[in-house]
C-alpha cells in the first residue's frame, strides 16, 4: 500500500483510549503514523477492520496513513515524533529493551499523566536521564480533553507545554482540525505536575461522590485543591504561572467531573466500598491517580507542602483508613 510522503511523521507508543484518539487526530490532517501495539492479534484487527477492537472501536481509520506493529524500534526509527501515551507504571517495562540512543534526532511527547513509580519521577526526567533526550526536545500533552469527546467530535482543547516554545507550536499543528484546539505553553514542569496532581483530585472528589457528598461539597474541594496544586508546584518548580488557565484549571476540572474521567470513577467505587483491588479489576483500565497519590505523598515528605486532600486519599488508599471517616475529617478542613 503506497504511503504518502510528508515532511512530519509520528510514532504512536501504547494501545489505549488516549492513544487512539490521538492518532485519530493526527492520521486525519494526514500525517503518517506508524502505531505501536503490545500484541498482535491488535494490529492484525486494525488492519482488518480499521479500528482498535479494545478501545473508542467506533473510531475507523484510514489504512494510508496508520500502520500498526509490534515492532518498537522500527515504529520509532521512521518517525520523527515519538508520543509515548502509555499508562506511567508501565514506561519502564515497554521502553526497557530500547537501544539507548533510540531517540536521538527525534522528538519526544509525553501523552502519560502520571510519574514513574519507584523513581518518583517525571516521564520527561526519565526520558532525559534514561535517553539522553534533552528537556528542549520535549513536549507534554495537557488537557482539558477525554478521548471519548475526541472520539465523537466533540469541540477539544490541547495544551501543548515544553521549554521550546517553537517545538510546542510545532506539534500544535500536527493537531489542530475543526474539533481540536491545540496551543503551546512553556510551563512544562507545571503542567506535567497539575496533570498528575488534578488525576489525585479527582479520585478524591470520585469518594466523595461514592459516599453521597454532593455538589456543593465537591465544588469546595475542587476550590481548595487548586490552592494545593499551587502550593505544591510552588514547591517544586517555582514560577509565574496562571492558573486559571486551561492546562490548569480546565484540564482539573473535566477530570474531576466528567463521567469520562476514570479516576473519578475509581474514586466513586472506593467511596462505595470496594476494595483497591477489586476496583482496579472492574474498571480494567489503569487509574493513574492511585499511583500519583503515592508518590506525590512520598516527594511531599521533604517539601512538607500543606496538602489536605492528598493525605486523605493516600490515608485511604495506603493506610486502609475508612472512606466515611476519613472524609469526615477532610471536610472540617475547608472554608
Amino acid at each position: 500500500m503506497r504511503i504518502i510522503k510528508h515532511l512530519e511523521s509520528v510514532a504512536v507508543i501504547g494501545g489505549g483510549s488516549w492513544a487512539t484518539a490521538l492518532v485519530k487526530i493526527i492520521s486525519e490532517n494526514k500525517i503518517p503514523v506508524n502505531w505501536w501495539f503490545r500484541h498482535t492479534a491488535d494490529v492484525e484487527h486494525l488492519q482488518t477492520y480499521r479500528h482498535n477492537a479494545r478501545y473508542l472501536s467506533g473510531v475507523t481509520f484510514d489504512l494510508i496513513y496508520v500502520k500498526p506493529s509490534t515492532d518498537m524500534v522500527a515504529v520509532i526509527e521512521q518517525a520523527t515524533w515519538v508520543i509515548l501515551a502509555v499508562p506511567a507504571a508501565f514506561v519502564e517495562s515497554v521502553l526497557q529493551k530500547l537501544p539507548s540512543r533510540i531517540f536521538a534526532n527525534k522528538f519526544l511527547v509525553s501523552a502519560i499523566k502520571g510519574m514513574i513509580p519507584d523513581k518518583n519521577c517525571l516521564v520527561t526526567e526519565y526520558l532525559e536521564n534514561n535517553f539522553q533526550v534533552p528537556l528542549a526536545h520535549q513536549c507534554v500533552i495537557a488537557g482539558p480533553c477525554h478521548a471519548e469527546e475526541v472520539a465523537l467530535e466533540k469541540q477539544s482543547y490541547l495544551s501543548i507545554g515544553a521549554t521550546n516554545i517553537a517545538l510546542a507550536e510545532r506539534f500544535c499543528a500536527l493537531l489542530r482540525n475543526r474539533y481540536v484546539r491545540a496551543t503551546p505553553v512553556e510551563d512544562i514542569y507545571g503542567i506535567e505536575y497539575c496533570a498528575v496532581m488534578k488525576n489525585i483530585i479527582a479520585l478524591a472528589c470520585g469518594i466523595a461522590h461514592g459516599l453521597n457528598y454532593g455538589d456543593n461539597f465537591q465544588a469546595v474541594m475542587v476550590s481548595n485543591a487548586m490552592l494545593e496544586i499551587e502550593a505544591f508546584l510552588q514547591a517544586m518548580h517555582p514560577g509565574p504561572r496562571q492558573l486559571s488557565g486551561s492546562a490548569y484549571l480546565g484540564d482539573l476540572l473535566v477530570t474531576a467531573y466528567s463521567q469520562f474521567s476514570r479516576n473519578r470513577t475509581f474514586g466513586n467505587m472506593i467511596g462505595r466500598g470496594y476494595s483497591v483491588k477489586s476496583a482496579q479489576v472492574e474498571m480494567n483500565m489503569i487509574a493513574e491517580g492511585y499511583y500519583a497519590v503515592k508518590i506525590i505523598h512520598e516527594l511531599n515528605k521533604k517539601l512538607k507542602v500543606n496538602m489536605p486532600i492528598t493525605s486523605a486519599a493516600y490515608n485511604i488508599l495506603y493506610e486502609r483508613i475508612s472512606p466515611p471517616v476519613e472524609i469526615a475529617i477532610l471536610k472540617e478542613k475547608f472554608n
